[in-house]
């Protein structure tokens, strides 16, 4: 899927909920300039995907069309699909993983990010002998993990663990060479390639 359709079925999404949002608002659910969703509007209008009727105080309403639906259906299908074959890749490549890690003597890790590919770890971590340490998420802290309370990444320190998961594709200064200034040895740090 690329990023006009996503944005297409992001913007259909926002306007089937909402169907008087202004272009400020639409520019911020997309993460992109005012002047580029302007244009975008005019496009996918021009397609027939949405009406846009005119309200009080120089404001627009944007009614999706039967065409519109089945626009957002379809591009609904496909990132339903796309979604699918990710998790099957990314599940196939942590078990794999961590069967390695397991064949190792590694016997507890720790993640680092709460995130969707820690839950893709954690399902696969069950299919192993290797136990989850904790879960350490500076943006996430206190919050529950499959019954693992989030601790700040500082933590770590005082965690018994044989290898760091790196559980989030944003890694920020949590790359090995980051992680190695707080202590952690960088072959005691696991990336999902």
């Amino acid at each position: 899927m690329n990023p006009v359709d996503m944005r297409t079925l992001h913007l259909l999404e926002v306007i089937e909920k909402n169907h008087s949002p202004s272009q400020r608002q639409l520019a911020g659910h997309l993460d992109i300039s005012l002047g580029l969703v302007n244009s975008f509007i005019r496009r996918l209008a021009s397609k027939g995907y949405f009406k846009i009727t005119h309200i009080p105080k120089n404001r627009v309403k944007y009614i999706l069309t039967p065409q519109g639906m089945a626009e957002k259906s379809r591009l609904t299908y496909e990132y339903i699909k796309l979604s699918y074959v990710f998790f099957k890749e990314v599940r196939k490549k942590m078990q794999n993983l961590l069967k390695d890690l397991e064949s190792q003597g590694v016997s507890r890790v720790v993640f680092i990010g709460a995130t969707d590919l820690a839950e893709i770890a954690y399902l696969s971590l069950h299919e192993t002998g290797i136990q989850l340490a904790a879960v350490l998420d500076d943006q996430r802290v206190g919050k529950k993990f499959f019954g693992h309370t989030v601790q700040s990444v500082d933590t770590l320190d005082s965690t018994l663990f044989d290898r760091v998961l790196l559980t989030t594709f944003e890694f920020g200064e949590l790359k090995p060479e980051g992680l190695n200034k707080i202590g952690i040895a960088e072959d005691r740090v696991v990336i999902l390639q």
